[in-house]
């Protein structure tokens, strides 16, 4: 049986068991039904004629129409607020700036009170972009040089103390179990374990195996920044390591060899930098692809 028939034979209270289950069945039944206690609710007669098909199908189809709109209405107002949350809380969200380097490459940031740091290789730093103006401060492993505008002050937060400055500029390296603070203008403050340490330009701080000792220096800004890597006493070894990061390499050479170095070598021409380390020493190298051997002259 059809539904109209199933809805004009329950109006006529004319449903036998099974229909009555198919009736109650039906997706609508439950609006019939409501439609049929408002009319009799509001009818003065206790006796009041059932309405007919047509006339509760027409009240069933605006009462649906209704129940559609409502929806419409309470999912528009849950769409303008859940959009307006989602934009609230992506505007007040901090906003974190990160920067890494890789083998061989720096990158030059500029902080948002113009501050420009200049981030060597392999070396990560980040700082809270949304709070710069109340919480002036930021992380650094590895190395960098800060070039900070006059009257400007921060914090750069390592794993092994905290640099304060105020217009200045200075490098920080931070790696392996090296931390070493140079001061090239102005003043910073390193603070590590209890201590705090003034450095003023021409100065640094370097920590080691928990050692803090200060001294001078004369150059006038890292050599890193020149793309040189500067040595005083060095051993081979620690040249070779050096070497190999910059250049992206492998270096073989007589492990036998127990020479110092005190030099520098270029990061722009490997040619160059291979002569810079083995002439003092008359030491022959074959470069081979991503590969360079390194033998005694004699040979």
């Amino acid at each position: 049986m059809d539904k109209e028939q199933l809805v004009k034979k329950w109006l006529n209270n004319d449903l036998s068991d099974t229909e009555s289950i198919a009736f109650n069945a039906l997706e609508d039944a439950d609006l019939y039904k409501e439609i049929i206690e408002e009319a009799q609710r509001f009818n003065v007669s206790t006796h009041a004629k059932v309405e007919s098909f047509d006339t509760l199908d027409e009240k069933l189809v605006s009462k649906n129409n209704n129940s559609i709109n409502w929806v419409k209405v309470v999912s528009s107002i849950a769409a303008i607020f859940i959009v307006g949350f989602a934009l609230f809380t992506f505007l007040n969200k901090d906003q974190i700036s990160s920067y890494q380097t890789t083998l061989a490459q720096n990158e030059v940031i500029t902080l948002p009170d113009n501050s420009i740091v200049n981030l060597n290789e392999l070396s990560e730093l980040q700082y809270n972009n949304t709070k710069w103006n109340s919480n002036r401060s930021l992380d650094l492993t590895g190395e960098a040089f800060f070039d900070v505008e006059k009257g400007k002050r921060f914090d750069v937060n390592t794993p092994f103390g905290i640099v304060s400055v105020l217009g200045t500029e200075f490098n920080v390296m931070s790696r392996d179990s090296i931390f070493k603070v140079s001061c090239y203008e102005g003043l910073v403050q390193v603070a590590f374990d209890d201590e705090n340490v003034k450095l003023p330009a021409g100065t640094e701080f370097i920590l080691s195996s928990g050692k803090g000792s200060k001294s001078k220096i004369t150059i006038a800004e890292p050599h890193w920044l020149k793309n040189m890597s500067v040595f005083e006493n060095a051993s081979f070894e620690d040249v070779i390591i050096e070497l190999e990061k910059q250049y992206n390499i492998k270096v073989q050479y007589p492990s036998d060899l127990n020479i110092q170095f005190t030099g520098a070598f270029e990061h722009d021409n490997l040619e160059n930098a291979l002569k810079s380390i083995s002439k003092p020493f008359n030491l022959t190298y074959l470069i081979d692809t991503n590969k360079v051997i390194i033998t005694n002259g004699e040979n």
